[in-house]
């Protein structure tokens, strides 16, 4: 889980105006984030399934957000993709 700190420094390197808060590069740098920490959850955990679902639901979900993001807009996903070192 993040902390409120760890989430408003993603924002404010994320966003892409001031006050944004909800646009879809934070929304996956945010997830992105979360998906690191139950990836090394379970790194610890191998048995924790409940936790594997929810970590394939976020990757599910960021991944939908990405495909929306190239449709939209081809040099912003280039530019997150970049950002958080991602596959394309």
């Amino acid at each position: 889980m993040l902390t409120t700190k760890e989430k408003e420094n993603i924002i404010k390197k994320f966003q892409t105006h001031k006050g944004d808060t909800g646009s879809p590069e934070v929304q996956i740098a945010i997830l992105s984030r979360e998906i690191e920490q139950v990836a090394e959850h379970l790194t610890k955990h191998k048995k924790d399934n409940h936790s594997r679902r929810g970590l394939l639901k976020m990757v599910g979900n960021r991944r939908r957000l990405l495909r929306y993001l190239k449709e939209e807009d081809e040099k912003r996903h280039e530019k997150i993709v970049e950002k958080l070192k991602l596959k394309k």
